[in-house]
Order: C-alpha cells, then sequence, then structure tokens
C-alpha cells in the first residue's frame, strides 16, 4: 500500500515540476537568461515534495517537527516539505484478517486446529496512528491470542455444534481490546476446527454405535406395542369365538389370495377351531329375514 500512495502522489508532483521547469526553460530563452531555469526547477523540486495525494478511503497524520497537527484527506494534501512529514497512510475500509491456532487444548484437554476470519476496520484514524505502532500486527497477534483463549475455555463438542456463540465471544474480547485504538471487530467467523485423525475415527466409531443402539431400542420398542397388540386381540378372541374363527378365515383367503395356490388345512385344526359349525349357523343367523 505506501508503494501505490507514492506512485499517485509522484504522478502530479512530477507533473507540476515538468511543468515549472519548461516554464523556467521557456523565460530562459525568450530573456536569454539562465536564472529563470533554475528558479524553474527550485519551484519544481518543491512541488514534487510539498504536493500528496490521499485516496478517498484513507487518511494521514500531518507531524509539524515531530508534533502532531491534525488529519489529512482525502484529496490534495500540501505539507511544507522538512518542516512537516506525514505518516503512514490509514486505509479505513473493511479489511480482512486471518488467524490460526494451531495444537491447542480444549477444556477436555483435546488437541484442536482451529481457523478463523476476522472483519475490521479502523473508525479513529487518530488513534489507531498515536496509540499503537503497528496496527495490522496488533491487530492478528490479539485475535490469535483471545483465539487460543477461548479455545481452553470451551470443550471440543461446543466448539464444534456452537461456533457462532464461539465466534460471537470472540469478537467482544477483541472489541473491547481494540477500541482504545480506534479500531472495531465487526465480526469473528470460525472457518475450520480439525481434530487428530485418531479422534476423529474414535468419534465416527461411537457415533455408529450410538446409531445402532437407538435403533436397537426402538426395535425393541416396536416389539413390546406388537405383543401388547396380540394380547389385546387374544383377550377379544377368547371372549368372542365366533370373530376368532372369522380371522382364522380371513387368515386363510388372504394366503390363498396372494399365493395362488391352495392351502391345506388338517382336519383336526379345522374340528379344533370349529369352522364348519360355527360359521355355518353364524351365516344362517345372517340369512334370517
Amino acid at each position: 500500500m505506501p508503494k501505490l500512495q507514492i506512485e499517485g502522489m509522484n504522478g502530479l508532483a512530477v507533473l507540476l515540476f515538468i511543468v515549472c521547469l519548461l516554464a523556467g526553460l521557456a523565460a530562459s530563452q525568450a530573456i536569454h537568461q539562465p536564472w529563470p531555469v533554475f528558479s524553474g526547477a527550485l519551484v519544481g523540486l518543491y512541488f514534487l515534495f510539498a504536493i500528496k495525494v490521499v485516496r478517498q478511503w484513507e487518511k494521514v497524520a500531518v507531524l509539524r517537527l515531530g508534533r502532531y497537527v491534525g488529519l489529512r484527506g482525502p484529496g490534495l494534501c500540501h505539507i511544507v516539505p522538512i518542516v512537516e512529514t506525514l505518516s503512514p497512510y490509514v486505509d479505513q475500509r473493511v479489511r480482512v484478517a486471518s488467524v490460526s491456532a494451531e495444537s491447542t487444548l480444549t477444556r477436555d484437554t483435546v488437541p484442536v486446529n482451529v481457523d478463523a476470519i476476522v472483519f475490521w476496520m479502523v473508525w479513529n484514524a487518530e488513534k489507531c496512528i498515536l496509540e499503537v505502532e503497528n496496527f495490522v500486527d496488533a491487530i492478528n497477534m490479539s485475535a490469535q491470542t483471545a483465539l487460543r483463549e477461548s479455545i481452553g475455555r470451551h470443550e471440543l463438542a461446543q466448539m464444534i455444534t456452537e461456533r457462532e456463540i464461539l465466534g460471537r465471544e470472540l469478537q467482544r474480547i477483541l472489541d473491547e481490546k481494540t477500541n482504545p485504538w480506534g479500531i472495531t471487530v465487526q465480526s469473528v467467523e470460525i472457518r475450520d476446527v480439525k481434530i487428530p485423525q485418531a479422534l476423529e475415527d474414535a468419534m465416527s466409531r461411537q457415533a455408529q454405535a450410538e446409531r445402532e443402539r437407538q435403533a436397537r431400542n426402538i426395535l425393541g420398542q416396536a416389539e413390546t406395542e406388537i405383543a401388547d397388540k396380540f394380547a389385546q386381540a387374544a383377550a377379544i378372541y377368547r371372549n368372542d369365538p365366533t370373530a376368532l374363527h372369522l380371522r382364522a378365515m380371513n387368515m386363510l383367503y388372504e394366503a390363498i389370495k396372494e399365493r395362488g395356490s391352495m392351502v391345506i388345512v388338517p382336519s383336526s385344526v379345522v374340528e379344533t377351531m370349529g369352522l364348519g359349525g360355527s360359521l355355518a349357523v353364524a351365516a344362517l343367523g345372517g340369512a334370517k329375514p
């Protein structure tokens, strides 16, 4: 960024230098004296070091003999060479910092690698310039330290399932630290949480075992419900033999319909269940007007 600023600044300053030099050269040829050339060169050199350009999203502090006198920008900025100097240019747009914490122990002593993204911006360029030496490095180091501290206060399950809560906690910690510098942290996003491969395999097996346990519980519950229904049906059939006989005939009918074949029923079963006599009596009773 400083290189781009110097190039933008030198464009106008060099143009003014050339104009002054050409004007001095033309005046020197007109009056046939050499001093206009030197005068034009001196004026051009003055503009070369006195005219600065500050971009729309930037601020810069002016120091007069080392003492802060105010902010400049955006646009043209005029300083007195040698007497006044400029601080590094401050970009006031939203900026992104990528931080990571490698092999950091969680609250339940699990080593994890966490990657996060910090969105921040300078809201007070004066404080940012005067209060901290290198605010970019300060933001990166503070974010990394806060990330490690936050990891140590949370368990692994919380970090995996509650990333938004962890991000808001980091944003609050960093914002409290950077506000005196004229910097605000807008948000922190946890991009990735990596755990050791062996632990990941163990967690996968644990999850699979948990799913199998739930499946077995559901199957056992279904068996219990079916057994209860069978017990209720047996009580009904015990008190109503005709219903039992009709159910038996329905089962025979369904078997024949689905298989499309003949079903042979032993005569002892027919006599025991009384299918013939009971059904005939029921049919005759139903046929009476």
